[in-house]
């Protein structure tokens, strides 16, 4: 599964849209500081996701998700690719329960991460040229999107099952494999 974090929040995503000639295009904005963060891990393979809506980005949090991910795949070994935060490093503050295992992409490499794509179809359906009058608004607009994520499966393989990560999926099966492709990450 990859493995990402984004922060939505009440800033308006201001972005063109069409109306009719002559007519001009009005869109409200608005600007604040109040922001949520949704986690999500998503196995290309079958469109599965799993998501969380935390408070902030840290290890607290991330402790939850991968608890959550764990409870949700108990007899699966999930391998978790994600990028390299600080809050991704296990140690004192992230204990990664028995069932999964971390895969971290280069630094500086959000190309290699397809979740991040899934965010710029969920912000172009579901946020750009919206206001929303409250923080609850936007927690339930965030809740509908992730949850029209968890309904079509289809559209996330579509967005996230890139050719060179399906060409490693009969690979991954074989442990040694696995541990060759970690050492050349970690490289």
């Amino acid at each position: 599964m990859f493995m990402d974090e984004a922060r939505f929040g009440r800033i308006t995503d201001a972005r063109k849209c069409w109306t009719p000639k002559p007519e001009r295009p009005v869109a409200l904005t608005t600007l604040s500081q109040e922001n949520t963060y949704s986690y999500t891990a998503a196995n290309v393979r079958n469109g599965q996701t799993v998501s969380l809506i935390l408070p902030c980005l840290n290890s607290e949090c991330m402790q939850k998700f991968v608890d959550e991910l764990s409870s949700r795949y108990p007899k699966s070994r999930v391998i978790m690719v994600l990028d390299g935060a600080t809050w991704h490093k296990p140690g004192k503050m992230l204990t990664l329960p028995h069932n999964i295992r971390l895969l971290v992409l280069p630094p500086k490499s959000p190309q290699l991460n397809p979740v991040e794509n899934l965010w710029d179809e969920l912000r172009e359906k579901f946020f750009h040229n919206r206001v929303f009058n409250s923080f609850d608004g936007l927690e339930d607009n965030l809740v509908d999107a992730l949850q029209y994520l968890s309904a079509n499966k289809e559209i996330v393989k579509s967005i996230t099952c890139w050719h060179w990560i399906a060409k490693v999926f009969p690979k991954l099966r074989q442990k040694r494999h696995f541990e060759d492709l970690q050492r050349k990450v970690a490289a």
